[in-house]
């Protein structure tokens, strides 16, 4: 089976005065399904590799591909269709939108698509509130929600379009630990139970213990790849 995300010789650099390397020649495959965990120390590179996976970077050579697709010579506008059409992300600031409520952030990237008509969207952007258990807070704006309910939120708001692969960068790192370890059941089941491919930069050895596969990076390289029985 083709993989869902694949890197190909990698690299991303800063230019400057002093060219500063993020990411050096990586390869990785990652398949359907798979609940991958990317962990290193601080400066590692391992949030820059997961914007190029996610396309929200491009790199200064090497190839992503996604779904069986060759990403880099598309431009702005594919990209960003790309992004909206098969990837969900997640972050560790959640960045919902303050002057929206709950239920208009969950729904901004379909509208965005433009794929279903309102009555649709609502009714879509409802039920995946109600599947992450925050349905009674639709019509709240996120200041008036825990930390845990907008990191829910968010997750909501990642799988609007039904994404392939859900991207995190420290989900937990802004939670207690009650809501780290909700946050962490739910990308587990996101990959196990509903068939979604979950790729999460975590320092939280907890968070990486759930998952099927666990990447470590040093200086920008992949150091380790391991499996734990």
């Amino acid at each position: 089976m083709t993989p869902v995300l694949r890197a190909e010789h990698l690299v991303r650099k800063l230019a400057g005065e002093v060219s500063v390397t993020l990411v050096e020649d990586i390869n990785l495959e990652i398949e359907r399904g798979e609940f991958v965990c990317i962990m290193g120390p601080s400066g590692s590179g391992k949030s820059s590799l997961l914007y190029l996976l996610g396309l929200l970077d491009v790199p200064t050579s090497g190839r992503v591909w996604l779904d069986g697709e060759d990403t880099s010579a598309y431009g702005e506008n594919e990209l960003a269709n790309r992004r909206l059409e098969k990837l969900g992300f997640v972050f560790q600031f959640h960045f919902l939108l303050a002057e929206f409520s709950v239920l208009d952030n969950v729904t901004l990237p379909m509208r965005r698509l433009g794929k279903l008509g309102d009555a649709a969207i609502r009714t879509r952007g409802m039920e995946l509130l109600a599947r992450l258990g925050v349905a009674e807070q639709s019509a709240k704006h996120p200041h008036q929600l825990s930390g845990g309910q907008r990191q829910r939120v968010a997750i909501a708001r990642a799988l609007a379009n039904d994404p392939l692969v859900v991207l995190a960068d420290e989900p937990t790192g802004n939670l207690d630990s009650v809501s780290s370890a909700t946050v962490r059941q739910i990308l587990h089941d996101l990959a196990h139970q509903m068939g979604k491919t979950v790729v999460a930069v975590t320092h939280d050895v907890s968070f990486a213990a759930a998952a099927d596969r666990r990447i470590g990076i040093v200086d920008g390289k992949i150091n380790a790849d391991w499996r734990p029985a």
